[in-house]
C-alpha cells in the first residue's frame, strides 16, 4: 500500500540553521544591555565597599579570639579575594546568575520579539541554545570579575604575599592563585541550579522579572531548608547544603571529597532543569 509523501520543505538559498542567532551576535547584544553594565558595577564596586568598611572598622580579627577566613582579609591580596568570594557566595553571586540566565528569553517575549526571532527563522533550539550559552557565559564572566577585581584592589592595599589561611600555615603565591580558581570553579558549578531554575522560568513566562525574581526566591528557599537541621540526612539533596564546599580548597591539604559531591547533586538538577526548558519550549505556542 501506497503512502502520501510529505511535500518538501523550500527554504531560501544560502539558509543554514546552524549558523542562525550566532553566538557573537548574541552574546554582544546581551554585553550593551544596561542590565549587564549595572552588574558589572556592582561587582566592581564590592571589594571597593569592603576595603573602605576594613580601613574604617580596623583590624577585622581584632575582636574575637577565634581566627576565621574574614579575619585574615588584611593578610594578602590573595585573602582579600576570598573573603569577597565567601562574602558574595551566598546571596550576591546569585543574583547575576539568575538576572542573565533568567532574563534572556522572557525578555524576547516581554519586547514581542520571540516571536519574529522564531519567524526569521531560527529553530527553537538553536535560539535556546544561543541564550543559554550567553548566559552562562556572562555568569561565569560575573565569577571571575569579582575575584581579579578583589586581588587588585587588595593587593595594592595590603601587599602581594601568600594565602594565610584562618587553621594556621599558609599557601604560597602559586598554589593560592590554583586554589583561587578551584574555588571559582566550583562555586559557578554551584550556580547551575540556580541558571537551570532561572532559564527554565524563562522559557515559561513572558515577565522577565518573573524568572528573575522565581529563581533568587527559590535559591533563598533552599538556603533556609538546609538550616532546618531536622531534616537530617534529607538536606544533603539540597544543593544550598553544598555551597560552601569550596572552604575545603583553602586548608592546608585540599579535600575534594564534599566539592565531588556537591557538583554531582548541582549537575543532576540543573540537567533535569535545563531538559525541561527544551522540551518545553519546543512545544509552546508562542504568541509573544
Amino acid at each position: 500500500m501506497s503512502t502520501l509523501a510529505e511535500p518538501p520543505v523550500e527554504v531560501a538559498d544560502g539558509y543554514r540553521a546552524g549558523r542562525t542567532l550566532p553566538f557573537r551576535v548574541e552574546l554582544v547584544r546581551q554585553l550593551k544591555r544596561r542590565r549587564t553594565m549595572v552588574m558589572g558595577g556592582v561587582l566592581f564596586a564590592l571589594p571597593i565597599t569592603l576595603l573602605i568598611a576594613f580601613q574604617v572598622g580596623g583590624d577585622p580579627g581584632g575582636n574575637n579570639n577565634r581566627v576565621n577566613l574574614m579575619d585574615t582579609a588584611t593578610a594578602s591580596g590573595a585573602n582579600f579575594a576570598a573573603v569577597n568570594l565567601f562574602s558574595a557566595a551566598g546571596f550576591l553571586l546569585v543574583i547575576p546568575v539568575a538576572l542573565f540566565c533568567g532574563d534572556t528569553v522572557a525578555s524576547e517575549a516581554g519586547w514581542s520579539s520571540l516571536r519574529y526571532l522564531l519567524a526569521a527563522p531560527v529553530p527553537r533550539a538553536r535560539l535556546l541554545w544561543s541564550k543559554l550559552a550567553v548566559g552562562l557565559t556572562l555568569s561565569l564572566a560575573a565569577m571571575v570579575l569579582l575575584p581579579i577585581v578583589a586581588l587588585a584592589v587588595g593587593t595594592a592595599a595590603y601587599g602581594w604575599g601568600p594565602l594565610e589561611l584562618p587553621t594556621g600555615g599558609t599557601l604560597p603565591t602559586g598554589t593560592a592563585a590554583q586554589r583561587l580558581l578551584i574555588v571559582v570553579a566550583y562555586i559557578m558549578v554551584s550556580q547551575l541550579v540556580t541558571a537551570a531554575l532561572a532559564f527554565w522560568l524563562s522559557t515559561r513566562t513572558d515577565a522577565p522579572l518573573g524568572a528573575v525574581g522565581g529563581a533568587v526566591f527559590l535559591t533563598i528557599i533552599g538556603s533556609v531548608l538546609d538550616e532546618v537541621t531536622a531534616l537530617g540526612d534529607w538536606r544533603d539533596f539540597l544543593p544550598a547544603h553544598w555551597q560552601y564546599a569550596w572552604l575545603d580548597a583553602v586548608r592546608p591539604r585540599l579535600e575534594w571529597s564534599d566539592m565531588i559531591q556537591g557538583t554531582s547533586i548541582s549537575v543532576t538538577y540543573a540537567l533535569v532543569l535545563f531538559a525541561l526548558a527544551f522540551r518545553g519550549f519546543a512545544r509552546k505556542d508562542v504568541v509573544s
